[in-house]
């Protein structure tokens, strides 16, 4: 299982707009349709994503599958007329467009208490950043699915009502950039 961080170029927000929540739907699924994987968690901001992938066991070439995505969502969003970024001469020379940064945040899940900080991260991830007041409360996310699994209660970090909330501790994180 690894866990990705994919941005947009010069942190673009448009990722959660419905064009882009559409298609990038759709390109995770062509994707995955040529190159196995299973989502096991996510959360979709403005400006980047995280994601969580299992993929087959003796398959770790995740790199092909992110270039595949990534390349895939950005020719058909140019294609729909999608905004991009200023290109420079060094990226047009290399054939890169103004949609992703050229790299992504990559890191191998080691065990279960590296697994639930990362599922920690990704699903308090909207309120880390000021788009939610609670993880429920972001709707472009997996937290619901794992609440139905039992694996959060429905008011984890839930700060409504004025309620105190004990915020997991995300020092790990620092240092990373995985924003």
């Amino acid at each position: 299982m690894f866990f990705f961080t994919l941005v947009t170029y010069q942190r673009r927000r448009f990722l959660c707009d419905d064009p882009a929540r559409v298609l990038l739907r759709q390109c995770l699924e062509s994707c995955r349709d040529r190159h196995p994987f299973a989502v096991n968690a996510m959360v979709l901001l403005p400006d980047h994503m995280h994601v969580l992938l299992t993929l087959p066991d003796g398959d770790a070439d995740f790199s092909t599958r992110l270039s595949v995505l990534k390349k895939s969502f950005t020719q058909r969003w140019l294609k729909l007329g999608g905004p991009e970024g200023t290109i420079s001469a060094s990226r047009r020379r290399n054939r890169r467009r103004g949609v992703w940064q050229r790299r992504f945040w990559e890191h191998t899940i080691r065990d279960d208490t590296d697994l639930n900080r990362h599922l920690d991260y990704i699903h308090y991830n909207p309120v880390k950043h000021g788009l939610a007041s609670c993880p429920h409360a972001w709707p472009y996310s997996t937290f619901a699915r794992w609440v139905e699994r039992g694996s959060y209660e429905a008011d984890w970090c839930c700060s409504c009502h004025a309620r105190h909330v004990h915020v997991p501790s995300f020092d790990w994180a620092d240092g990373m950039n995985i924003e």
